[in-house]
């Protein structure tokens, strides 16, 4: 209703424009992009259909082009190909299904604001699964290229065993339409992005087969398409399936909520005249997988290649989607049996130009140079994609990256710190060695993390380790806690014992710095009764002047060090 009441008619132009450019596009897309899922080519413009009208109503981005995608697509053939479907007809009904599972799990996590859990899907995760999977869709399309028979696999090494075993000779008529294909395609992209090529390229390849009966010749082509618009029926399925059907759809909502936030983010910065609402994302986008789902749509999101499209031809609103789906409908309702003659070949090949740049070799270059453990991870979930599987590529990847997170939090930065000169300055002793005032009787620490049970035995050996270096000299300890925001029970036991053990010592233990929340928790722990509020400072240099006897604290900073909200 807000895209109606605020549309101004200067964007309709540019709108029209726009949704008949990415219909143009998204029409052999859609068909091509069927094919990875195992459906029949109508499904692709399904899909291309009543998931966009949604989108456009409900979505916070004015650019995005929703639709079925190559990456989703090969999930969908993934989770379905584990349930081992023998029918054709049940196959189809599994798909619809998915759509409205995925639809589902998006809507509720968008309903509970659960938009902030993309966070958990690192670059390096996501580019070695799109980059994974590039190639696996690649593979995939083999079969459509050569002209031969061939298993489908999602793992790299059973597919290659089955390329290995394959009896099929090669279709060299296949073969010449998929080169000229990719050629024709790679070329007017490098010409001119704005030119329809893959649209070209289908009316070419059904000229060429139709005028020279190549179909009679073993080219395989798409054959009867239905012609209308989908039904409306309820999405089918049997609950034996949902318990199989559930980490697919799982996976499948993330990944096609991190590629559309990604790209509508892309565009949020490009126009910066709107703003994402991740979670609204999730509800639009889930919305229109399940209203989908009842017009026969398999899984839907954000595609990179027609955004792009849509934003350099113009869009301004929601409506240049509607305007592409209301050129699928005419497609749909007249012109489907235009596409018997279209070679599968060609579709194949459209499909491996798309994926091309999913491959992101630049970033994991930059990563081997400057990040090795954030390239590990690229690498580690390249390869399990690749030979473990789609979803347990993308899940390892997020596993091992929590792990590093994990990893980097129970040994964190610190640094000890000095006064430079006769300044008011403290900084780290090993950056500034030379302008530093060394001194033994006082050691400044400051621990550049939040206390918590995975760190708070770094953090006691640290400590240790530095005053028995130290001990027969050392008569203060400062903790700055600029950078500690939080302290669990765990740790505040801890620290209590630790500074009891200091205390012993004859250690004078202070915290200077200590931010709203680690201060709170500090005042409201068993902390503050041997650690004494008189030991609590703004500053290192109050501390130390403190220790040193030079000044006594003014009512002002007594007030801020010991501050709480209780």
């Amino acid at each position: 209703m807000n895209l109606i009441s605020n549309y101004s008619s200067g964007f309709l132009k540019r709108d029209l424009f726009a949704g008949i450019t990415v219909a143009a596009l998204l029409i052999p897309q859609g068909m091509a992009y069927a094919l990875i899922a195992g459906l029949p080519p109508i499904y692709g413009l399904y899909a291309a259909l009543t998931p966009q009208i949604i989108y456009a109503l409900l979505g916070t981005s004015r650019q995005l082009a929703v639709g079925p995608v190559a990456m989703d697509s090969l999930l969908v053939a993934t989770g379905l190909g584990a349930l081992s479907i023998d029918d054709p007809s049940q196959y189809i009904l599994m798909a619809i299904f998915l759509a409205f599972l995925v639809g589902a799990i998006q809507l509720l996590m968008g309903l509970f604001r659960m938009g902030f859990i993309i966070s958990f899907l690192s670059k390096p995760v996501i580019i070695g699964f799109t980059s994974a999977a590039a190639v696996i869709i690649g593979l995939s399309q083999l079969k459509h290229i050569l002209g031969i028979e061939l298993s489908q696999s999602n793992q790299l090494h059973i597919f290659i065993q089955s390329l290995i075993n394959s009896n099929s000779s090669l279709h060299f008529m296949t073969i010449i339409i998929s080169i000229t294909s990719l050629v024709f395609i790679l070329l007017i992209k490098k010409l001119n992005r704005k030119i329809p090529s893959a649209l070209i390229a289908v009316i070419l390849g059904i000229l060429w087969v139709y005028f020279n009966g190549l179909d009679k010749q073993g080219v395989s082509v798409v054959g009867v398409i239905p012609e209308g618009l989908p039904s409306f029926q309820s999405p089918s399925f049997e609950v034996g399936s949902l318990k199989k059907l559930f980490p697919t759809a799982f996976t499948l909502a993330l990944v096609a909520f991190m590629e559309a936030i990604s790209i509508g983010k892309t565009m949020e910065e490009k126009h910066k005249n709107y703003v994402i609402d991740p979670n609204q994302e999730l509800i639009a986008l889930g919305s229109a997988n399940i209203i989908g789902s009842f017009f026969q749509s398999y899984p839907t999101t954000g595609g990179f290649s027609r955004t792009a499209v849509n934003d350099q031809a113009g869009a301004k609103t929601g409506v240049a989607a509607m305007v592409t789906a209301f050129s699928v409908a005419i497609i749909l309702m007249f012109f489907t049996h235009w596409f018997y003659f279209l070679p599968k070949a060609v579709l194949a090949s459209i499909i491996i130009t798309a994926v091309i740049n999913l491959v992101d070799f630049k970033f994991a270059i930059r990563l081997y140079k400057k990040r090795k453990d954030e390239f590990v991870i690229l690498i580690i979930t390249f390869l399990a994609t690749l030979f473990l599987g789609i979803t347990e590529g993308i899940l390892l990847g997020i596993l091992i990256s929590l792990l590093l997170l994990v990893y980097r939090a129970s040994m964190p930065h610190y640094a000890f710190l000095g006064r430079i000169g006769n300044t008011n300055y403290f900084k780290n002793v090993n950056r500034f060695p030379e302008e530093i005032i060394q001194r033994e009787d006082l050691i400044i620490l400051r621990f550049d993390a939040q206390l918590f049970f995975g760190n708070i035995q770094f953090f006691k050996e640290l400590v240790l380790n530095t005053i028995e270096e130290k001990e027969k000299v050392v008569k203060g300890f400062v903790i700055n806690a600029r950078a500690i925001n939080y302290i669990d029970s765990t740790a505040s036991e801890q620290l209590y014992d630790l500074i009891l053990s200091l205390q012993k010592k004859g250690i004078r233990v202070m915290v200077v710095g200590a931010i709203g929340p680690a201060r709170d928790l500090i005042l409201k722990s068993k902390i503050i009764k041997i650690l004494k509020k008189q030991n609590l400072f703004i500053t290192s240099g109050d501390a130390t002047d403190d220790f040193d006897g030079i000044t006594k604290k003014t009512p002002l900073q007594k007030k801020l060090s010991r501050q709480s909200n209780t």
